[in-house]
């Protein structure tokens, strides 16, 4: 794909300046320091993320500058991420007019995690970056931001109540349990005994709602084996997207290595949703998935 590629092609240039703001704020650059070094007014840049169509030559060169190809930036075909808060960025926009979401997304779906959890992450997500790689300042100071953009997905769900379907893997859970909520093995400082319990209030929160089952939220327990990437289906009346990630908010959480994706391509989303679909076949569910947490998770990890 070369720099003569028309805006036309792409869908929305509403949607181009949102991608552009996700890929800014992996970059860690503020609007002023982008126009900066683009040569470009400030206001030019909240001009092309409010979804004002910028000229490709000048797209191009914030592409380059942002580290992405121009066609991620236009949505052409796959959008490749190699930056956990340009990614959870691009989630939070993708939610915002979303009418329904898949989740194979482990241990548990964020969206369906408890205050107490939030209280907790930004904890685990400093314990999960290595305390001798070379980038862990710069790694530790993203973390609000991350933790900014992931509480205004929860915000956003909450207030919006899209439907939602959350697979969750049994054999996660019991890992969950039994490990705890914890970012590396054995953190300096930390009270095993006590993110233990946190992880055991996450899966009991996971039997509530088994239980009681709020309207537009579907939960299926999985015992069979699952896939190893996590993933989320988008979607709308006109449109479903699948982002498929390396990124993980639980136990041992990743937010530094790794590329995820987001496509529409219909290839992508039929055969997503036929493995979504045949999972969710197989689950748990009801009563009878609540029942099982309870006696092959929470009840031994009590009794161990």
């Amino acid at each position: 794909m070369t720099r003569g590629i028309a805006l036309d092609f792409v869908s929305s240039t509403e949607d181009v300046g949102r991608r552009l703001r996700a890929f800014r704020m992996g970059a860690g650059l503020t609007p002023e320091e982008l126009a900066a070094r683009a040569g470009v007014s400030r206001a030019a840049i909240y001009r092309y993320e409010s979804g004002k169509p910028p000229k490709v030559d000048t797209l191009g060169k914030i592409a380059d500058l942002l580290g992405v190809s121009l066609p991620t930036l236009l949505g052409v075909g796959v959008e490749y991420i190699a930056s956990a808060i340009s990614f959870f960025e691009r989630m939070r926009q993708m939610e915002e007019d979303v009418d329904q979401i898949t989740v194979m997304f482990g241990p548990v779906s964020y969206l369906l995690t408890t205050d107490r959890y939030d209280e907790l992450l930004p904890k685990v997500l400093d314990e999960s970056i290595p305390q001798d790689v070379g980038d862990r300042a710069a790694a530790v100071r993203e973390i609000g931001a991350l933790v900014d953009i992931l509480q205004t997905r929860k915000e956003t769900f909450r207030r919006r109540r899209p439907n939602i379907v959350s697979l969750v893997s049994a054999a996660e859970l019991e890992e969950f349990g039994r490990v705890g909520f914890i970012g590396a093995y054995n953190p300096p400082g930390v009270k095993l005994s006590e993110r233990q319990a946190a992880a055991r209030d996450e899966i009991g929160n996971i039997v509530r709602m088994l239980r009681e089952q709020p309207i537009g939220v579907q939960i299926g327990v999985v015992i069979d084996s699952m896939p190893g990437a996590s993933f989320q289906i988008f979607k709308r009346a006109d449109k479903a997207q699948v982002a498929v990630s390396p990124f993980r908010l639980g136990s041992f959480a990743n937010i530094r290595v790794g590329v995820a994706t987001i496509t529409a391509a219909a290839e992508a989303v039929h055969l997503y949703g036929g493995m979504t679909d045949q999972l969710w076949r197989r689950s748990l569910k009801g009563d009878q998935a609540a029942d099982f947490i309870e006696k092959n998770v929470l009840n031994r990890q009590a009794a161990a």
